[in-house]
């Protein structure tokens, strides 16, 4: 019966525990949004069922991940930092495989995709590096992650992919355009939550924010909106098909 009861106590939030509210909050958006683009899957042909699809995985790892970083939370009273990162490890280079997805049909190549994964990967494990191993060294891997960082909006912005966007034209070019808006300032949200909970030169500026809630609050403005992207470029298409 008492080990009953602290399971119970340790999935309860309290009513002031800002932190573990954004947690549940999110949980709950992602799960809506996974069955939002899992549900409309039968609505769009084979052309745009994968990007859908990816969507929806996006938004569903996620939602596993912050229900039990929610209970993490609840129970420990510390930031879930590692099982944030495998969240992380999945789901990034996932957003990256859209732009690839997207981009296809102006010719997009599969080694596209490999490079934004790759610089993805190093930006999370710099990243992971800093946060919760080399601490006293977080300016360096953060610094690290940040050029990684940079190499994926350079790629997205002037590279390979913006040419082949602009040789799309129409309504692949405007939705590269929003997704890249996204990477730009949407992930730039990060940056802010790591300069909250790592020490460094910048501690006196970002050292009073609770890093979970803008880790919280950039997970949600980006998965679920790259995903609702993807979803109105599908549905633009279908009906231009539709009344060709």
């Amino acid at each position: 019966m008492n080990n009953l009861l602290l399971n119970i106590e340790v999935a309860r939030i309290a009513s002031d525990d800002y932190v573990g509210f954004t947690f549940f909050v999110g949980a709950m958006a992602m799960m809506a949004a996974s069955a939002f683009f899992f549900l409309s899957l039968s609505s769009f042909d084979n052309k745009w069922r994968t990007s859908i699809l990816v969507s929806g995985l996006i938004t569903f790892i996620a939602a596993v991940h912050y229900w039990y970083m929610r209970d993490y939370w609840s129970g420990f009273a510390e930031s879930p930092v590692f099982f944030r990162y495998v969240d992380w490890v999945l789901t990034v280079p996932l957003m990256c495989v859209e732009f690839y997805l997207i981009l296809k049909v102006a010719g997009a190549k599969k080694s596209l995709m490999w490079r934004l994964i790759a610089w993805s990967v190093i930006m999370l494990v710099t990243g992971y590096f800093g946060e919760a191993v080399y601490r006293e060294q977080a300016w360096f891997w953060g610094l690290l992650s940040g050029i990684a960082y940079f190499a994926i909006v350079y790629e997205i912005w002037f590279g390979a992919a913006k040419k082949l966007a602009v040789a799309a034209g129409g309504e692949i070019l405007s939705a590269h355009k929003t997704l890249c808006w996204f990477v730009l300032v949407g992930w730039a949200i990060y940056p802010i939550g790591y300069m909250a909970g790592t020490p460094g030169w910048y501690e006196p500026i970002f050292g009073g924010l609770q890093l979970d809630v803008v880790y919280n609050l950039g997970d949600a403005v980006n998965k679920i909106g790259f995903g609702l992207v993807i979803y109105n470029l599908a549905t633009i298409a279908m009906k231009k098909k539709a009344t060709a």
